[in-house]
């Protein structure tokens, strides 16, 4: 089903992977998204997120990202054959046509930026599209929605950046954020902005998921909030499983491999607590399917779309467990009524349209 239209992925922590030295031209057994899986799952284009975490500021958030773009950019370099850095919806639409996967840049925390906009467009120059405004703590720019509520919503910084953004159009998005920092976009973003990865709080409880008021909000401006796998944001009870099996204690394994990603001991070791993690009771693709419904009975069927996080998070959804099966999202919503061109609105026309008019 999938492979009938063009589907884009608003969100996947790829670079980060390739710090850790994965090959993204290879069909690794123990990944969640390469560009053989990509190609497998029928998932033409995909935003792949410069991850800074929340403990990055200033000149180390700066220096990280830019390790972070080297590595995307070298990876992108062996992988010309089958895939193209796209900054712009027409290049997307472009290298799906000619066969290739297409590859948006976009910055998952602003704290690089520090408090200076000529770094702004540093960043676009350097094929940045989009920037998720923080990540699990406030930053210079805003408050998120798991942290201590420093500035309100939006600093003055925060709303200097909202307009250098729309003026250079860059794709603004709210994951992460506050109800206060996503009430003070919309209150002042002219373009259309995105939530990109996360679920419904209607459906889940979880600080990162959306509430309907913002869903209203950003349907009202003409954005689109983009549905997530992740089986915490999808049910109050993942969160309670994963609590109870002790396993999050073990996420210094992870650490460690992050440290020493050459190690093929700390590499086995962190691939087999994955194991574990996956072996849990999770909650299904049909999960998925529900707060994508409830998005879309929210927001209507032209502000919803589809952002997984994939290769950020430790676990996914039971049938998800990499991109080569996220034919099976559509499948369901088939089953549940959808009709083609609802599926391929979800898929990328939404997105498509956001692009074009931020």
């Amino acid at each position: 089903m999938a492979k009938e239209f063009l589907v884009i992925d608003a969100h996947c922590d790829a670079p980060s992977q390739m710090l850790r030295l994965r090959d993204y031209c290879k069909d690794n057994d123990v990944a969640q998204v390469d560009f053989p899986k990509m190609q497998r799952g029928g998932v033409g284009a995909s935003f792949f997120a410069l991850y800074i975490p929340a403990s990055l500021q200033g000149e180390a958030a700066y220096r990280y990202a830019l390790r972070l773009h080297n590595a995307l950019a070298a990876q992108m370099q062996s992988a010309a054959s089958v895939a193209a850095s796209t900054p712009s919806a027409d290049a997307i639409v472009s290298a799906h046509k000619a066969g290739k996967i297409a590859v948006l840049t976009s910055l998952e925390n602003a704290s690089p930026l520090g408090e200076d906009l000529s770094r702004l467009e540093e960043f676009y120059n350097l094929g940045v599209r989009a920037i998720t405004l923080t990540h699990s703590a406030d930053n210079q720019v805003c408050d998120s929605c798991t942290g201590k509520g420093s500035w309100g919503g939006l600093s003055p910084f925060g709303r200097e950046l909202v307009q250098a953004m729309n003026e250079r159009g860059m794709l603004i998005d709210l994951a992460h954020c506050s109800d206060e920092t996503m009430a003070d976009v919309l209150s002042l973003s002219s373009k259309p902005v995105a939530y990109t990865h996360g679920c419904c709080r209607a459906l889940c409880s979880h600080r990162r998921n959306i509430s309907d008021e913002m869903l209203r909000g950003i349907a009202a401006n003409g954005g689109i909030a983009c549905m997530s796998i992740y089986p915490l944001f999808l049910e109050d009870e993942a969160s309670r499983v994963l609590a109870a099996s002790g396993l999050e204690e073990q996420m210094w394994i992870e650490d460690e491999f992050i440290k020493d990603p050459s190690s093929e001991q700390k590499r086995r070791a962190w691939e087999e607590l994955q194991g574990k993690l996956n072996a849990l009771p999770r909650p299904s693709v049909e999960k998925v399917a529900d707060h994508i419904e409830h998005a879309v009975a929210v927001a209507g069927i032209d502000h919803v779309g589809i952002g997984t996080d994939y290769d950020g998070i430790e676990l996914t959804a039971d049938g998800l467990e990499n991109i080569s099966k996220f034919a099976l999202i559509f499948d369901v919503l088939k089953r549940r009524g959808f009709s083609d061109e609802d599926c391929e609105k979800i898929a990328s026309g939404n997105l498509l349209r956001v692009l074009r008019n931020c």
